[in-house]
């Protein structure tokens, strides 16, 4: 295990769209660290998997709650206390959903929660990155293509993300000095357990239909396009928002 592999830090790594990314990262030659809310069994078998497939990474985990301030900045300090760096990549992905409502509809209860999470926890999470992510280093937020195609029913959730991109952009500005890229992934529906949660197959088929390629996305198909704005490669990719959606949008 070489000590000076770069190190990946990302914030809702066990399941999903951060899983995938972890192991892209790894497999990319990123050391990494996940974090996760509920469920420290999925989390330690993430951790298992990629160090399994990637012997020559390091794997590490750590629970994180996304409106706790503090448990955020220990996450951090987890990075560098067990990979002995700074992270050179912060992958802000942890997040909710709710089920959909018509604005009028809604409950303000409901909308609260996710701008508590989505938006003051992605907050919290990419303030905590701006100042700790090493020089020359990369920070990706998860959105949604939603923010560009608002659906009925959706309009919480389009609106807290929607304040994100807008978060990160700035940062993208603010952080070029040091060399930091600052860019938003902004996936279509993808099969994870937050976009299954609650839908029908009949739903789940509309969703599909929304795309060209009448299908829902797959975690690696997001987990690639973050791969590439954590490497060199993206080098004047800066303050974007990027929308692996199948033609969504």
């Amino acid at each position: 295990m070489s000590k000076a592999n770069p190190v990946a830090l990302i914030l809702g790594g066990s399941r999903g769209i951060g899983l995938a990314s972890a192991d892209a990262l790894a497999r990319d030659g990123f050391d990494v660290v996940l974090t996760y809310a509920t469920q420290p069994e999925a989390a330690r078998g993430a951790q298992q998997a990629i160090a399994a497939r990637y012997p020559e990474i390091r794997v590490s985990i750590c629970a994180m709650d996304v409106r706790d301030e503090a448990s955020i900045g220990a996450a951090f300090d987890h990075c560098e206390t067990q990979m002995g760096s700074a992270p050179a990549c912060v992958l802000v992905n942890a997040g909710i959903n709710r089920l959909p409502s018509a604005v009028h509809d809604s409950d303000p209860a409901v909308f609260r929660e996710l701008v508590e999470v989505n938006l003051m926890g992605a907050y919290a999470c990419l303030r905590e990155a701006g100042r700790r992510v090493t020089d020359g280093g990369a920070i990706i937020a998860v959105t949604t293509s939603l923010v560009r195609r608002v659906l009925p029913g959706l309009g919480l959730y389009s609106a807290v993300k929607a304040g994100v991109e807008s978060l990160a952009r700035a940062m993208g500005q603010e952080l070029s000095a040091r060399g930091v890229r600052v860019n938003a992934v902004a996936p279509g529906p993808v099969d994870t357990d937050l976009f299954n949660a609650g839908k029908t197959d009949e739903a789940k088929q509309r969703s599909a239909g929304l795309s060209p390629l009448n299908r829902i996305g797959r975690p690696e198909e997001i987990a690639e396009v973050v791969s590439f704005l954590a490497s060199p490669r993206a080098s004047w990719v800066q303050g974007q928002v990027v929308q692996p959606n199948g033609g969504l949008v």
